[in-house]
């Protein structure tokens, strides 16, 4: 789960960190009371939608050369106008995609005087079963081009849950970034403090870009971006309740609503599968065929007829799908329930896109039984590899 700037920055600030004053609006007459709230005379106009590039982006409804959705502002009148220019509108970056997303939130901090622009992030190294501090000097810019083009400017810092942050790791990120007397201190200070904030919170990743040293010598988060692994929330109800759903795909919405994992791709061929690995083998087997898969979509492995049912509805509801492919391997999943879900779902929602079905496993010939018993136009296949040739072919003569 991802949250909004503003948002993340208030639980940071929980652990001691230091961030700007600034305060989040919904409407243009709430960022002008936050601009007047705090010192000025500068202010920072933020557009907050869940995507990076804000700066660089741009907006739909307005001209070419109107600035982004990151601004300064140095009057009230200012402030005003950027806040009618952003919200409700559409902020296209390079992470949107062209299709943008629209700002209905705005975050007004103060302005800062910034001597050095840093880079600081946390996140979960699989590799090492440890977590990874990635440390740059090259602050405010494309980490991703940094990594490519002067990989030696990026210093990665392993941490041992089991031994937790130690003053060494401290002393590593102060010297990554060339910092050394008091600046050097609150360095070592911060980055324990980051550490606390993400095992505390069960984050995915933490990433502050930039991490900034002010002319009068303090660093401050002046950016950051937080992800929390789903699998923890329980454990974080204060942190569940900063979910914005307007910022989620909706149908991705409703899917978590049915407890199904549920991503939308960019191809055309719908996949409804149980179990993880069998969905990412069912996804490269329809490439491997030369088409491309709508979605990932994992029912799990004790799905109900209506989970089934909301899982084929939710796949329909993407007009880019041209066909489907379901591929059960049943184990505690029953071949049964799921043919019963297909058939409840291709009827209610009269079924216009070809169907190819495999099933193997748990009451398999049950469910085949019930399939071929619907009165709908669903195609058997045998295995995995004969159910990828039969929806490519099928989408292909429907075309």
């Amino acid at each position: 789960m991802n949250i909004h700037e503003y948002q993340a920055k208030e639980l940071l600030a929980k652990f001691g960190v230091g961030v700007p004053a600034g305060h989040a609006a919904l409407t243009v007459e709430e960022a002008v009371e936050a601009a007047k709230k705090l010192p000025g005379p500068l202010y920072v106009v933020k557009a907050q939608i869940h995507a990076g590039g804000r700066g660089k982006g741009k907006f739909k409804e307005l001209g070419p050369d109107a600035k982004g959705g990151v601004r300064l502002a140095k009057t009230l009148d200012d402030v005003k106008q950027d806040a009618e220019d952003m919200l409700g509108n559409t902020l296209v970056t390079v992470q949107t995609g062209d299709a943008g997303k629209q700002v209905n939130r705005l975050y007004v901090t103060d302005g800062v005087d910034i001597a050095e622009e840093y880079y600081l992030s946390m996140l979960v190294d699989r590799a090492t079963g440890r977590v990874a501090l990635i440390v740059s000097t090259e602050g405010g810019m494309d980490i991703e081009e940094v990594a490519h083009s002067t990989p030696e400017k990026i210093t990665t810092i392993t941490i041992d849950p089991a031994e937790g942050f130690m003053p060494h790791h401290g002393r590593a990120v102060a010297f990554a970034l060339n910092l050394d007397g008091e600046l050097n201190k609150q360095a070592q200070k911060l980055s324990k403090q980051l550490y606390e904030a993400f095992m505390a919170l069960d984050c995915e990743m933490l990433e502050i870009n930039p991490l900034v040293e002010t002319k009068d010598g303090n660093l401050l988060v002046l950016d950051t971006k937080m992800s929390f692994d789903g699998n923890a929330l329980f454990r974080h109800p204060d942190v569940a309740a900063l979910r914005d759903e307007t910022e989620e795909d909706p149908a991705e919405v409703e899917a978590s609503e049915y407890d199904l994992a549920y991503i939308k791709l960019d191809g055309n061929i719908g996949c409804m599968v149980n179990g993880a690995g069998l969905a990412m083998a069912t996804m490269d087997i329809i490439k491997l065929n030369g088409a491309f898969p709508a979605n990932f979509l994992d029912v799990g492995g004790g799905a109900t007829t209506e989970k089934v049912t909301a899982a084929f509805k939710i796949i329909l509801s993407d007009p880019a799908v041209e066909g489907i492919l379901v591929n059960i391997f049943g184990g505690i999943m029953k071949c049964d329930i799921i043919a019963d879900g297909i058939v409840a779902a291709a009827k209610e929602v009269n079924l216009s896109v070809p169907l190819v079905v495999r099933l193997e496993g748990t009451n398999v010939e049950k469910g085949k039984e019930i399939l071929a018993n619907s009165g709908l136009p669903i195609v058997p296949a045998d295995d995995l590899g004969d159910a990828a040739k039969k929806i490519v072919a099928q989408v292909k003569e429907a075309a």
